[in-house]
């Protein structure tokens, strides 16, 4: 075999080097995808009828990962069944399982998210319980926030007050698709009760409308392993793409019967 050469032996230790020290989250994303893409068409498969298999395990404590409403591939082709099975069981668990180590041995471990959510906002070193709480309670809202061949006409008492907050359907995609792409970084863009009357907010990594009084509806989550391997940055089609044919209006309705 031949010795390489000055410029190949420069870039055999860059390669190196960068193996040693890491790449980037996006370069990590999309090596992964070109991986797990060879065994993702078994689980497309699957009729977006089926139930979906049980959640992943998750260490002991008083917080479980929920399963998913629906199978892995029944919101393709909004969202692939590849990057809704990394978002669950790896994402989300994380965060559950983090959650639980942290309460581990503290009277919080008895406490319901929500409490722990509004009990450790804005406490300094409280920091990690509450950014994992927050993720928990905002993923599994996120889950029933979508549907298989959602969008489309939401129930009348719903439809009224969209009307009456937003002046029309396109008034409120308008408006909710501004608030997610202009979410600087990771967060989430919500569909919220304020006062009686609908709005659109967004907030940012782990926070929730639940610090701020207000009664969460529905949320489309914008961190970029939500949509990067599906959409890379086009995050306006993605939000598009949700509005359009997979947001869960009937869940909304209910949250607004509660």
């Amino acid at each position: 075999m031949r010795p390489p050469t000055p410029g190949q032996a420069s870039v055999y230790m860059r390669t190196a080097t960068n193996l040693r020290t890491g790449i980037t989250r996006r370069e990590v994303i999309l090596a992964t995808a070109g991986l797990v893409c060879l065994g993702s068409g078994a689980r497309r498969i699957a009729s977006a009828a089926e139930p979906s298999p049980a959640a992943p395990a998750v260490s002991g404590g008083p917080f479980t990962l929920p399963p998913l409403p629906y199978a892995e591939s029944a919101l393709d082709p909004v969202i692939s069944a590849t990057t809704l099975g990394f978002h669950h069981d790896k994402h989300h668990k994380a965060y559950v399982e983090n959650l639980n180590k942290a309460v581990a041995g503290t009277p919080l471990a008895d406490q319901p998210l929500e409490k722990i959510i509004a009990t450790t906002y804005g406490v300094a070193d409280k920091a990690g319980i509450y950014n994992n709480a927050g993720q928990h309670f905002n993923h599994s809202f996120y889950w029933k926030s979508l549907r298989p061949q959602g969008g489309g006409e939401p129930p009348a008492v719903l439809r009224h007050k969209i009307d009456e907050a937003f002046g029309s359907m396109e008034g409120l995609h308008k408006e909710w698709l501004a608030a997610a792409t202009s979410q600087f970084g990771s967060g989430w863009a919500w569909l919220v009760l304020d006062g009686g009357k609908l709005a659109v907010t967004k907030t940012g990594n782990a926070d929730s409308p639940l610090t701020r009084g207000q009664k969460p509806l529905l949320t489309i989550d914008v961190w970029e392993h939500a949509y990067y391997l599906d959409y890379q940055n086009r995050r306006a089609d993605y939000v598009n793409a949700v509005l359009d044919k997979a947001i869960n209006w009937g869940f909304a309705a209910d949250n607004l019967s509660v």
